[in-house]
């Protein structure tokens, strides 16, 4: 279980002397030079947007009919824990059919749902069930969205397109944080979600006049897996799990288990530190503000480098996390947290490099279980945060054990990527 010291040496003396740039042809303006790209990114950015909106005005809808924390809490659980069996289960439409059809059948149906929950009379118990039809639908979109990537953009500009959209995605939660409340209260909770529907269409829209027709990535010399739909769900399970790579891939991403407990006892640390409701949106904010700076910085560090140094990024990622253990004031965590946020801009390089180790008839699938796996362990960690903040009477203690644990994890899966990470460069 120790890392071989020598190894990490030699990674961070390459990465230092080798040119701090983008390799030519493979950064940002390489991928916003592909047409298709930019529709792929303003349908994903015209998304975000509508649903952050939707999140904040499903909370207040739900709270201002029934007076419940705990049925708003619910409701804003239900925009994410759908997506758990819809990621094993449903992910495999988009390798057997095409994907173009898949994203565009999901947004319309996603379209149709919100604007039947953006009627006013509409009960409660119908917009929760409408809920949960919507969030089953996200995970085939993303799926087919994430295998077509790569083909669109290229081995060479694919990492590039997917720091963009890690980098759109985060500051649409920045400006979600800072301005979400007050469109919600201009336009009503009606209002924002009938924006969402209509950005769902929008999208739609976009998809199927900017893409062009690609066959379904299943075909029928794949084997008696194709059209079925149980098989195919074990192919992509044995996909990943006979590869010691794409186990390792999927380890590494979920440690984000450990980095998230902080997100999840933010309103008790704030109240634990004396900042009240004011300090809450800051510490939110700390962690995605960080993974916008640190997706933009992993740029200038050498692709073949970025693989190599996964292991000590996800360790580095944990690791500020256990600087709880110092008792930090307001602003102290929110450095350590914005620090955490920055390395784990390394989730864009694990999640490339998945990519580029799975066979693309089987994409959607493997990245459906490999992003379920990353909600569950974010899930569970928030969960288990909760349970242990509430029965040792200690959140900044909470939070500080996460990180420890989490770093000495991160340790042991650092040093058994040390060991695979030269074959995955040849590979990619």
């Amino acid at each position: 279980m120790f890392m071989d010291v020598n190894h990490w040496i030699g990674v961070i003396r390459s990465a230092t002397v080798m040119t701090m740039r983008d390799d030519a042809g493979s950064g940002f303006r390489a991928a916003f030079g592909v047409a298709e790209f930019r529709v792929l990114w303003c349908a994903s950015l015209t998304s975000i947007v509508g649903d952050q909106l939707a999140r904040l005005a499903l909370s207040i809808l739900v709270f201002q009919r029934t007076g419940s924390p705990a049925w708003t809490a619910l409701t804003y659980a239900l925009t994410m824990l759908p997506g758990l069996l819809s990621g094993v289960l449903l992910t495999g439409l988009a390798d057997r059919y095409p994907r173009r059809t898949v994203m565009v059948c999901s947004d319309l149906g996603r379209a149709a749902l919100v604007a039947v929950m953006a009627v006013p009379a509409v009960p409660l118990p119908l917009v929760v069930a409408l809920l949960v039809l919507v969030q089953l639908a996200e995970p085939p979109f993303a799926a087919a969205q994430g295998a077509l990537l790569p083909v669109v953009l290229g081995e060479r500009r694919y990492e590039a397109g997917q720091s963009i959209h890690l980098i759109t995605h985060q500051v649409g939660l920045l400006l979600g944080f800072a301005g979400g409340g007050l469109v919600v209260a201009w336009l009503g909770t009606s209002g924002a979600l009938a924006v969402d529907a209509v950005t769902f269409a929008l999208s739609a829209l976009l998809l199927r006049l900017g893409l062009r027709p690609r066959p379904a990535s299943l075909t029928p010399s794949d084997g008696p897996s194709t059209g079925v739909w149980w098989a195919q769900v074990r192919a992509g399970a044995g996909l990943v799990w006979h590869d010691r790579r794409l186990r390792l891939l999927i380890a590494i991403g979920c440690l984000a288990a450990f980095a998230v407990v902080p997100e999840g006892l933010a309103a008790p640390f704030s109240e634990e530190v004396g900042a009240g409701v004011a300090g809450v949106g800051v510490l939110l904010a700390a962690d995605p503000a960080g993974m916008v700076v640190g997706a933009l910085l992993l740029r200038l560090v050498p692709a073949a480098a970025r693989v190599r140094l996964l292991g000590l990024l996800a360790v580095a990622t944990v690791l500020p996390v256990a600087g709880y253990f110092l008792s930090p004031g307001l602003g102290f965590a929110v450095g350590l947290l914005a620090l955490s946020g920055a390395f784990s801009a390394y989730q864009v390089t694990a999640g490339a490099t998945f990519v580029r180790l799975v066979p693309d008839r089987r994409r959607g699938q493997a990245l459906g279980f490999a992003r379920t796996s990353l909600v569950a362990a974010q899930g569970l960690g928030v969960a288990a945060g909760g349970l242990v903040a509430q029965w040792t009477g200690s959140t900044t203690g909470t939070i500080a054990a996460a990180g420890a644990a989490g770093t000495v994890l991160a340790l042991a899966a650092a040093a058994s990527w040390s060991r695979v990470s030269t074959t995955v460069t040849t590979d990619g």
